[in-house]
């Protein structure tokens, strides 16, 4: 419970009541639980999104029709990043500054609170491509089951980035404290957790629970397996992603993290929003 209240107090804007802690067997055992907030976070925003689906009456997307989806996926994007604080988004703004910036000052850069304009056109194309997605995926009668699935896939990335081997960039600061803090099994478990709520939640239909799925299409093994190709693919891309800036920088940071989190679930909802075939 320590640990779950540490990482639901560093990671979302939800009221924590107790005590937290922040040494590295803690915040290991938190960073491993890191995915649990997503789907916390993430369910509150498919509730959001559902809402705004009913009292819009957003008819199913057509060629006619091709924004309808727009606005609920606009406040279910907003939502998240509001329960976060936009938390995330600021690191993805502040990596991509200290992309611009230059190997040799980028720490410097990232640093700063003032937003550049890599960090600025970063937040503006992810969040464009986020809202897209989800539209598109709502159109498929499976919007709330995307961002349930891409909110916890984002977090994943940020609990496989503090396994052991990945160093800090910086000896102070959020990724010092939480750099190889993860052990592998508590990864592993992680994964197998995240693959099994994501493949439940494609068995059990959550946008049909919700009452939003207008041609009555509900849960089904094509769901479920888009659910478990998504989570595949868009931890593919954290780990590439992950590769890079830790080579970039030198290791990872607190904003490293945040990066890897909207990446990751930017290219989870890309995913789950495509027209790949299912079984």
């Amino acid at each position: 419970m320590l640990a779950t209240r540490t990482v639901f107090s560093l990671l979302s804007l939800l009221p924590v009541r107790g005590r937290v802690a922040l040494d590295r067997p803690t915040m290991g055992r938190a960073m491993a639980l890191a995915p649990l907030v997503g789907l916390v976070l993430g369910g509150i925003a498919a509730v959001v999104t559902a809402g705004f689906q009913l009292l819009t009456k957003a008819p199913a997307a057509t060629p006619e029709a091709p924004a309808g989806h727009l606005l609920p996926a606009a406040i279910g994007i907003a939502a998240l990043a509001l329960l976060t604080r936009g938390l995330h988004l600021d690191g993805l703004a502040d990596v991509a500054d200290g992309i611009g910036a230059g190997r040799e000052r980028a720490l410097a850069a990232m640093r700063d609170s003032r937003l550049g304009a890599f960090g600025a056109l970063a937040l503006i194309f992810v969040v464009l491509v986020q809202v897209a997605a989800l539209s598109l995926a709502i159109g498929e009668h499976r919007g709330s089951l995307s961002i349930l699935v891409a909110a916890m896939t984002g977090r994943l990335a940020a609990t496989l980035a503090c396994t052991g081997g990945i160093p800090a960039a910086h000896p102070n600061g959020l990724g010092a404290l939480v750099a190889g803090s993860v052990r592998p099994r508590q990864a592993v478990c992680s994964v197998l957790a995240v693959l099994t709520v994501a493949a439940g939640a494609g068995l059990l239909g959550v946008d049909g629970l919700l009452d939003v799925d207008v041609d009555g299409g509900g849960g089904s093994p094509g769901q479920a397996a888009r659910a478990v190709a998504a989570v595949a693919v868009g931890t593919a891309a954290g780990w590439l992603l992950r590769r890079y800036l830790v080579g970039y920088l030198g290791g990872i940071t607190g904003d490293v993290l945040g990066a890897l989190v909207e990446i990751t679930a930017t290219v989870t909802l890309v995913f789950m929003a495509l027209g790949v075939p299912t079984i």
